[in-house]
């Protein structure tokens, strides 16, 4: 997704233990097509290497109609794309054509530079059609950030999920309730998608030093305060707690060490060096990146 103006994050005050910050995105329409910005804020930029984190949706369209966003340009991040509901192709100037679906993860490393587009595939157009997920920026360590572009993708089958007694987990990266994932990733990471039913318990114990939840769908309780839809709770280090929902709910746990010094994003661009995205931007303005092949269109570099 490429990155666009949202209003800032609201920050509420919140006592409990265990919980440092509740952080409530702000939306924006992009086109009959709501996005919540929930990182990053004026409040709190990163949660470890997690640069960049928005809802997509739920959004509904008419036959005919879709997603398209055009060709843009990343780099010094690898984006984690994944579907509650939906589907987008994406396609890359590697020459890259993959449907996501749900329970997938596409994962696309940018490195020294890609160029992609996401939009809804032809056959989801034909029908009405909807769109929910989540989209990540994860900030490429400073060794790492020039390294050669990539993507993988790894089919719902191909990802633990671990069932409990009304709760599912089906973990995106990193090692957590006592599975790994086969995404690979550059830093230590978590990510996981906890689905709760209604009753169901979830003890939120894993070492990593950052660590927060995001709540998708649903609300949560957790020591007798409740959470609802649309919250990010940034977590104390550390901190064990043990999360419940009463109707149900959807959670997305993500984390991971903290990123070896600071970042600077500017638009799709990502680095620990101001010069290194003033170079990106004149790459881009001037037609040096690797096009998405058969996409003649793309969004032009912002004029501010």
């Amino acid at each position: 997704m490429s990155y666009f103006e949202c209003p800032q994050a609201r920050i509420e005050a919140c006592e409990q233990a265990g919980i440092r910050q509740v952080i409530v995105p702000r939306t924006r329409d992009i086109g009959g097509f709501e996005v919540a910005r929930v990182l990053p804020s004026a409040q709190r930029r990163t949660v470890g290497p997690f640069v960049f984190f928005d809802q997509m949706g739920l959004g509904r369209f008419q036959p005919g109609r879709g997603l398209d966003v055009r060709p843009h340009p990343h780099i010094g991040l690898a984006t984690v794309t994944y579907l509650y509901s939906g589907e987008l192709m994406h396609r890359d100037s590697l020459g890259t054509e993959m449907v996501i679906r749900p329970g997938a993860v596409n994962l696309m490393t940018a490195g020294r530079g890609i160029v992609h587009s996401e939009r809804t595939p032809e056959g989801s157009r034909r029908t009405e059609s909807e769109l929910f997920g989540l989209q990540a920026w994860l900030a490429l360590p400073v060794e790492k950030e020039e390294i050669d572009p990539a993507f993988s993708h790894h089919a719902a089958d191909e990802l633990p999920v671990i069932e409990d007694r009304g709760l599912a987990v089906r973990l995106l990266a990193g090692d957590a309730f006592g599975a790994s994932s086969p995404v690979p990733t550059h830093s230590e990471t978590l990510y996981a998608d906890l689905q709760l039913q209604a009753g169901a318990r979830v003890p939120i114990d894993s070492p990593h030093e950052e660590r927060a939840l995001y709540l998708a769908e649903g609300a949560v309780e957790i020591d007798g305060q409740s959470y609802q839809a649309g919250q990010l709770l940034v977590l104390a280090p550390v901190a064990a707690l043990t999360l419940s929902s009463r109707g149900g709910a959807r959670v997305a746990l993500l984390g991971g060490e903290p990123l070896d010094g600071p970042r600077h994003l500017w638009w799709n661009f990502v680095s620990s060096r101001k010069e290194r995205i003033e170079q990106a931007k004149a790459d881009w303005k001037a037609g040096r990146f690797e096009p998405v092949p058969e996409e003649n269109d793309w969004i032009p570099l912002p004029e501010r």
